[in-house]
């Protein structure tokens, strides 16, 4: 079983990731960050690059072959849920857990990592705010109908969500 964690930008993905993995001594990844070591270049440069379509195939091909492993903690990018591919990739091969905030929360968590505006690309002309929430209205129905499990990612440290997810997982007799 693994343990695949969705949603938007800036929800924590990978900060949980990281803290489920030190909790369940499970290996863990970011779909992201692997995508790209094997391209070499950043998002934003592969956007550039090759378009969106480029990038989506590139992680749709990363999501298929993290699907295969065994007992691993998957941190995939916000946007992987716009394929209907990457979503059937993750069926029988582990549980699907969405971490959720709001429009706001994800703007201050994006707007505070120095990173991000070098590594990811706006991906509608406006930016910010009307960005993420116009962004969420097309993502949730799809975050919601993926997800085996629904966890707020905002008013709790990375090890409380963690910890909740794994409280959630024993109660639904899921226990990793």
């Amino acid at each position: 079983m693994n343990l695949f964690l969705i949603g938007y930008r800036g929800s924590g993905k990978t900060t949980v990731a990281a803290a489920l993995a030190q909790r369940l001594g499970w290996p863990w990844i970011d779909a992201d960050v692997e995508l790209e070591r094997r391209a070499g270049r950043s998002i934003r440069e592969i956007f550039e690059l090759e378009g969106e379509r480029g990038f989506r195939d590139r992680e749709s091909a990363i999501l298929t072959e993290l699907a295969r492993q065994n007992g691993c903690i998957v941190a995939l990018g916000g946007g992987a849920v716009l394929r209907e591919e990457n979503r059937q990739q993750t069926n029988g091969r582990g549980l699907v857990v969405w971490l959720r905030a709001s429009p706001e929360a994800l703007l201050e968590r994006i707007s505070a990592d120095p990173t991000t505006a070098a590594r990811r690309p706006n991906l509608t002309a406006q930016g910010g705010l009307d960005e993420i929430r116009g962004l969420l209205a097309q993502r949730e129905p799809l975050y919601a109908a993926w997800a085996d499990l629904e966890v707020a990612a905002e008013g709790q440290s990375p090890d409380q969500i963690a910890e909740s997810i794994c409280t959630q997982l024993r109660l639904e007799g899921q226990t990793p």
